[in-house]
């Protein structure tokens, strides 16, 4: 075959051989957006403070609070005030100050961290083992959208339940003011929360520095306190509880390491470095003199108003003011939540996991700022509905801590692995440090398992529905592909022929979106284009393939884009393949590439994008006469998911300027 001249976006001039690739880099501006954090330090910390620790900062409302008037049903005698507290401080530094802040942050994939983020890590090592540990963060991912629903709910209650201690009278206004509060937060989450942050990283600030003074004021009066840094009191205590004592402790326990995912969850957004300044800098000594300052409370005996341990820390002129910061910080951690429920979803879409949603952009310059009305109200009628069910925060911490456990074994557990392959760990090593991390997050897992009746099956249920959702949807997608692609279709080869062979042609620039790139001559082309030339027996005069892939990788640094040029003749048109690569961080806008690969002529397509007609089929799934009932409904589950998703041409930015043209085709299923 002849050779083509292709121009990169460079400008570069490269001879090729038709039926060869031309990888790029993608490192152009207009291709592929910087991801690096940006700004300086202190930018930096400042604004992890605001979005990063907002759930586990607010978790002083109602974390020790259950463990003596809730769930835990401890007596507060000086002895067991002194061990549960012991466990708080040290909960809180294994669990989020060890295991997330000094190892897990470095498990990053390409600057990126969170559940799926290690699925991208684990799914390039195809070993034994690692389609159970996928599985298992498949899993995890389900359980951390299960804590989604519950953490506004429990956060924003237990903050506006101040009112009860500050003026009984309000005290069933709870209620409607958090339902209130939640409906006004979902309200406005079209509009991004560009503006907003603006105000989180120094209300986080105020917060934290408040919460730590006030701990410390309770300190002050009763220093004995300070003898639960001991973990010696911790171990006794648990020595001596009893078994079903103990598990109710580790059980409300739990409420005071959650949202410690979400330091690894949002390290894309400001790096490693400035999330443990921030955590070891304010957010740690703030958190441990808050929860010594409510065991020394403890420890003085005075009554606990309305047994709210909290808002009993606070003097009376200042209880009002408190109840209003609490509201607010819970509200900026609800909103980082919300935002990480937005992300979460999206890295799923684009790793095959989950159905195409509708995505808005709600920032022009700023690709990580989304928004999805599907999962935005989803997750408001969830937390609602929590609210109107369980009515208070006690009742609600029932619920909360089951599928946080959860996402934190399946965290553990797929560290194992990152560190043997990643970090050249040995056996030993990788197995004593995480294990134990492992162990420590299965006894509160064990723990919270008490809790499943009692309101815990909600979260769990949640985050199972979801993963049977994620498992359809991946089984769906090769099924299809496999069936799609057994249909008998021509080569490039006879393809190219004909097309040399044609004196007549449809003056128009056709694109098909293809399953599987097209690099060989000896490549089938899909069964759409075998489907359009049987039926109309004439080719455009220009026709491009266009396949997408999804690289297990957050960002693609190189090879963005690779054109194959099949055939070109400047009288009778061309053939030419385009693969497009994309990673799970950015946005597939293919129209913009292809507008970008036209004007610098690397395809032959004119740059106005009203002159192209993009060709999509539309399969209709049919089960194989061999199928069994399981997978009968399996494919009923996986075509209800096709109708609510979002169609693959409008994710990838065509049909609104593009002319679409849709084929329905019969695919048999097997």
């Amino acid at each position: 075959m002849p050779k083509a001249a292709l121009r990169s976006m460079r400008g570069e001039s490269t001879a090729i051989d038709a039926g060869t690739a031309v990888p790029h880099d993608g490192t152009d501006a207009d291709v592929h957006a910087s991801h690096a954090p940006r700004g300086g330090m202190t930018a930096l910390t400042i604004g992890a403070l605001g979005v990063v620790f907002g759930d586990i900062g607010t978790s002083p409302l109602y974390a020790v609070n259950e463990i003596f008037f809730g769930h835990g049903h401890v007596t507060p005698t000086a002895w067991n005030v002194r061990g549960c507290i012991s466990l708080v401080l040290w909960a809180l530094t294994i669990v989020v100050a060890l295991k997330y802040v000094i190892f897990v942050l470095r498990a990053h994939n390409d600057g990126e961290g969170g559940v799926f983020a290690l699925y991208g890590l684990l799914h390039n090592h195809k070993r034994r083992g690692t389609m159970v540990l996928l599985s298992g963060l498949m899993l995890g991912a389900g359980l951390v959208f299960g804590d989604g629903v519950i953490t506004p709910a429990i956060s924003v209650l237990s903050a506006v339940e101040g009112v009860r201690v500050a003026t009984p009278m309000f005290a069933e206004a709870v209620v409607p003011f958090t339902v209130a509060i939640l409906t006004a937060l979902f309200a406005i989450q079209y509009k991004g929360t560009a503006g907003v942050g603006k105000i989180f990283g120094p209300l986080l600030i105020f917060w934290f520095a408040t919460i730590g003074t006030l701990g410390a004021a309770q300190i002050a009066h009763h220093p004995q306190i300070l003898q639960a840094l001991n973990p010696l009191y911790g171990l006794r205590f648990l020595a001596q509880a009893g078994l079903h004592p103990t598990l109710l402790v580790l059980g409300a326990l739990m409420l005071v390491v959650t949202g410690g995912e979400a330091l690894y969850a949002d390290m894309g957004h400001f790096g490693a470095s400035p999330i443990r300044a921030g955590w070891f800098g304010l957010v740690y000594p703030a958190l441990i003199l808050n929860y010594l300052g409510q065991g020394a409370f403890l420890l003085g005996g005075a009554p606990v108003a309305g047994d709210k341990l909290f808002f009993s820390l606070v003097p009376g002129l200042f209880l009002i003011p408190m109840v209003v910061l609490a509201t607010a910080s819970t509200i900026v951690a609800s909103q980082a939540l919300i935002s990480g429920a937005f992300s979460l979803t999206s890295q799923g879409m684009a790793l095959g996991l989950f159905p195409r949603l509708h995505i808005v952009h709600t920032h022009s310059a700023r690709a990580g700022q989304i928004y999805m009305p599907f999962v935005n109200w989803a997750l408001y009628f969830g937390a609602v509905l929590l609210v109107l069910v369980f009515r208070s925060s006690s009742a609600l911490a029932s619920a909360y801590g089951l599928a946080v456990s959860g996402e934190m074994v399946a965290t553990s557990v797929a560290m194992f692995p990152v560190g043997r392959w990643y970090w050249k760990w040995g056996l030993a090593r990788s197995a004593l440090l995480f294990g134990a991390f492992a162990a420590v997050d299965g006894s509160f897992f064990v723990a919270n398992s008490l809790k499943f009746f009692e309101g815990g099956f909600v979260p769990f249920s949640i985050g199972l529905a979801l993963f049977l959702v994620m498992v359809t949807w991946r089984w769906g997608r090769k099924a299809t592909f496999a069936a799609y692609s057994a249909k008998h279709t021509m080569t490039m080869a006879e393809l190219v022929r004909i097309h040399r062979r044609s004196e007549v042609f449809i003056e128009r620039n056709a694109l098909l979106m293809v399953p599987k790139p097209l690099r060989d001559e000896r490549d089938h082309t899909p069964a759409l284009m075998q489907l359009l030339w049987d039926r109309y027996g004439i080719l455009p005069r220009n026709l491009v393939f266009v396949e997408v892939i999804h690289r297990k990788v957050p960002y693609v640094h190189d090879d963005r884009y690779q054109v194959t040029v099949f055939h070109r003749d400047p009288h009778k048109g061309s053939v030419i393949s385009v693969t497009l690569s994309f990673g799970f961080m950015e946005d597939p806008n293919v129209e913009r590439i292809l507008e970008q690969l036209a004007t610098h002529r690397e395809i032959d397509l004119p740059p106005d994008v009203h002159k192209w007609i993009v060709h999509v089929s539309v399969e209709n799934l049919l089960p194989s006469r061999a199928m069994g009932l399981i997978g009968r409904f399996r494919l009923r589950l996986f075509a209800f998911l096709r109708h609510v998703s979002q169609p693959a041409h409008y994710y990838y930015g065509l049909g609104d300027a593009v002319q679409l043209s849709a084929e329905i085709m019969p695919v048999r299923v097997r």
